[in-house]
């Protein structure tokens, strides 16, 4: 299992990130897993730079970024609101993991398996920096995945009469038992759609 001192997290913000919404430390209740569902961690912060918010000036991206071999970035600091799950920004900090998912036909109903391994050195740089954070964040109790939060169901772009998840993120292939016996975080889920 991983050691608490790797791996080192590497400061990238975003250059809104001055606009984004401060909250206190203490507000931060929540973390939550998602996947990129792009092909590299490049594209991910191209997308991530984008300004989606005109009024603000700001778009959507987690605060970490974890790429295959255990690479750990901040885009956002913790004090600050991320756009990165319907409902839960205000309380909850989104780690990205660098993962394909159903890219590029995220909505296709014939194209919904995600079928990409999350990699070892990945999940065990997750854990420590799940680790970091319940050291400095006094509130921190849950933990999710996106899809936990987002049931959304869509319309299929390749049959409008099927519908498929708007967010599948982390997956089925996302090791919670692994994840949930290294740090001790409660799972949770919503009833519904947010």
């Amino acid at each position: 299992m991983p050691t608490d001192a790797a791996p080192a997290i590497l400061e990238a913000p975003l250059p809104y990130v001055a606009r984004l919404q401060s909250r206190p430390l203490a507000d931060v209740t929540l973390v939550v897993i998602h996947c990129t569902e792009l092909p590299d961690l490049a594209t991910a912060r191209d997308y991530g730079e984008r300004v989606l918010y005109p009024g603000s000036g700001t778009g959507n991206s987690g605060h970490y970024y974890v790429d295959r071999d255990g690479t750990v970035q901040r885009w956002v600091p913790e004090d600050r609101i991320a756009h990165h799950v319907r409902g839960h920004n205000p309380h909850s900090i989104g780690i990205e993991l660098v993962n394909r998912g159903r890219w590029p036909r995220w909505l296709d109903a014939a194209h919904q398996a995600m079928e990409e391994p999350y990699p070892a050195a990945q999940v065990e740089a997750l854990v420590t920096l799940l680790r970091r954070l319940q050291a400095t964040l006094p509130a921190l109790r849950d933990i999710a995945g996106h899809e936990d939060l987002d049931r959304v169901a869509v319309a299929a772009t390749d049959d409008p009469a099927a519908t498929v998840p708007r967010k599948r993120d982390p997956g089925p292939l996302f090791p919670w038992d692994t994840v949930l016996a290294a740090v001790p975080l409660r799972r949770i889920a919503t009833a519904g759609a947010l």
